[in-house]
């Protein structure tokens, strides 16, 4: 690689905004991102969720404070599990930073002051002759990758809402059966909230209708898009050729279990940083850190199928319930063994 280098970050999400951030600040070298959507367009899909506990860290790296885009500090999030809406098929949570935060602002600040050309998607032939990198963070499409071989997604679809009175005071969530995908209801803060949900067998528009019409509300904005949950480890290759590299959901970087990818996006680009002049070692750091994914993946894939057996996958669901054990702090919300017993079953 040479000391000074061009580099073209394509998507600018969560990880092409940390990326810009961050690789702008070595001033060797000449970054340029480039996004689909026009700037007045620009917004950040999908839920705005994470764990202030982790975020502080990453936007303190960009020179950010995270407390500022706090939208609702959850204490509490209500579970029910499939169908049924009794308190025995039901999950209370006890969080620990776990927020909806103000994710388009943050993009936008950790990209203030960078070369962005917004509603512009180039050819990765255009890109070629004028970068020594080209970084694929455009998500679930991964423009600039080869195509994935068994590909796994979730179909999703999300309102901003407006309500006058609140259906919900904290995180809600509904389990669809077999674990296919769930309902959301995350608060934002003075009557605003975001309502979705995503399922792989593609009943999510219809329980999000059906809430809807139960809880009256103001529809600001409605979106849609998949969510990749095939893991790091069967999204490769991470490049194509010798400048095209992958950060972010567009080589896995999706939690399954809970289909959240801000954090571990944001690792993912942290990896990229550290790692920019040996891919191979990037390579390598991915792998390492996201190998809990694969197992939770096959759980996931297990449960759809009913395939699932506690008497035959126990070691992995223990394995799983003392990852997330181990990181309470880093999901931001209280596991207990009981509560995995009860989504295993779900």
């Amino acid at each position: 690689m040479p000391k000074v280098m061009k580099i073209a970050v394509v998507g600018i999400g969560v990880a092409g905004a940390y990326l810009m951030n961050r690789l702008g600040d070595d001033h060797d070298n000449h970054v340029v991102g480039f996004e689909r959507m026009p700037s007045d367009q620009h917004d950040a899909v999908c839920a705005w969720a994470t764990c202030d506990n982790v975020m502080s860290g990453l936007a303190r790296n960009c020179g950010l404070n995270f407390e500022d885009y706090i939208l609702h500090d959850g204490k509490q999030m209500r579970v029910d599990l499939a169908d049924s809406d009794s308190k025995k098929d039901r999950i209370e949570i006890r969080l620990r930073g776990m927020v909806s935060y103000d994710k388009l602002g943050l993009i936008k600040d950790m990209i203030r002051g960078s070369d962005i050309r917004f509603g512009k998607a180039p050819r990765k032939d255009q890109l070629e002759g004028d970068f020594d990198i080209i970084v694929d963070s455009t998500g679930f499409h991964r423009n600039y990758l080869p195509r994935i071989a068994d590909e796994f997604w979730i179909p999703c679809v999300q309102y901003k809402v407006r309500y006058d009175q609140e259906p919900f005071e904290d995180f809600y969530l509904k389990s669809f059966p077999s674990m296919s995908g769930y309902f959301w209801y995350f608060p934002l803060g003075n009557g605003y909230a975001h309502i979705g949900a995503g399922d792989f067998r593609k009943h999510h528009n219809q329980f999000v209708d059906e809430f809807l019409k139960k809880y009256p509300c103001e529809v600001i904005k409605k979106v849609g898009r998949p969510v990749r949950i095939t893991p790091p480890a069967s999204c490769e290759p991470f490049t194509d050729g010798n400048k095209t590299v992958g950060v972010g959901e567009s080589i896995g970087t999706v939690y399954p279990l809970l289909g959240e990818g801000i954090i571990p996006s944001t690792w993912c680009a942290d990896l990229f940083v550290k790692n920019i002049n040996d891919i191979a070692a990037y390579r390598q750091a991915v792998i390492d850190k996201f190998k809990i994914y694969s197992l939770v993946f096959k759980f996931i894939q297990m449960k759809i199928a009913g395939r699932f057996s506690m008497a035959r996958n126990a070691l992995d669901m223990l394995k799983i319930y003392l990852h997330m054990k181990s990181q309470q702090d880093r999901y931001g919300m209280q596991i207990r063994m009981m509560d995995m017993l009860k989504v295993s079953r779900a």
